[in-house]
């Protein structure tokens, strides 16, 4: 099987293509290392022409041409909602970039895409009584709820109407080596302790995330490829883990106490997805507890 992977240079990327090299895979990676770095690739690059590189911006015209020459059989594409930026622009941008990927895929007969989309985008604020979230729940209003709901949208009518196969994985809280500082919660609170600082932490840390192992992120990922079509999947352990708990294992015995910061009306309190649809169709589980994860650090 030969796969393209949409954003293999960057976090989640980079560890993706070390699992499906590993399973004997051909993989192009494809990014245009805004976030990515070919740093990430270190490893990977010693394989004996598995991987292929290409450096593009897969929201034009050059991805068509790319795939055209390529004939991956599944693509994936890791970068289509930004997860920190939550303008309008930058949100409606996902839809553009969703058309270019199917209709190349339309184009050049690729079997299958999946796609991983952040889960709080999906599904917002989900009261506490609703936690863990299932895939089946109602999703919010709001411009990234919408826009999450049209990109399933059109996974969904190219399927129908052009036998394009897909699965949309619905990845919570994503942390582990690699990860830029500045890339996610689990990340700046590693280099606040690596630096000896104290974090501020909203509502006194007491925030909940689901927090998901990247090894096991990329697990899930790969399995996706020949498995869950047509389905929106969460990926996540379904367990809540308190900020504080995060910062209070990161920093060890003797740290600082962070400092509090009132919470923000678009703070997300506590947040956690049911992994039930994912053993289900993915025969999938994490196996990376917190304590194993955050000492990877």
């Amino acid at each position: 099987m030969r796969v393209a992977i949409i954003g293999g240079a960057g976090f989640l990327g980079s560890h993706l293509v070390d699992q499906l090299l590993a399973a004997g895979r051909s993989v192009d990676v494809i990014d245009d290392l805004s976030s990515g770095a070919l740093a990430n690739l270190a490893d990977a690059r010693r394989t004996d022409g598995a991987l292929k590189i290409d450096h593009l911006d897969a929201a034009g015209a050059d991805l068509h041409t790319l795939l055209g020459m390529r004939t991956p059989d599944v693509v994936f594409h890791l970068a289509l909602l930004p997860r920190h930026d939550r303008s309008g622009p930058a949100q409606l941008s996902a839809l553009d970039r969703t058309l270019v990927l199917l209709e190349a895929a339309r184009r050049h007969r690729i079997g299958k895409v999946v796609v991983a989309l952040p889960a709080r985008s999906l599904y917002g604020y989900p009261a506490p009584s609703a936690l863990p979230v299932k895939e089946t729940d109602p999703l919010p209003r709001g411009v990234r709820g919408v826009v999450a709901r049209a990109i399933l949208d059109l996974l969904t009518e190219y399927r129908e109407r052009h036998a394009i196969e897909f699965t949309a994985l619905a990845m919570t809280t994503v942390y582990g080596p690699r990860q830029r500082h500045t890339g996610g919660l689990v990340a700046s609170l590693a280099a606040a302790a690596a630096a000896g600082e104290t974090p501020a932490l909203h509502a006194d840390g007491r925030q909940t995330r689901d927090l998901l192992f990247v090894d096991d992120a990329a697990d899930a990922l790969s399995r996706a490829a020949e498995r869950g079509s047509g389905l929106l999947i969460n990926v996540g352990t379904g367990n809540q883990t308190p900020v504080r708990d995060v910062w209070a294992r990161l920093a060890g015995p003797g740290a600082g106490q962070p400092t509090t910061v009132a919470t923000a009306p678009d703070d997300l309190i506590r947040f956690a997805v049911s992994p039930v649809r994912a053993r289900i169709h993915l025969q999938w589980s994490p196996w990376t507890d917190v304590d194993t994860g955050l000492s990877q650090l």
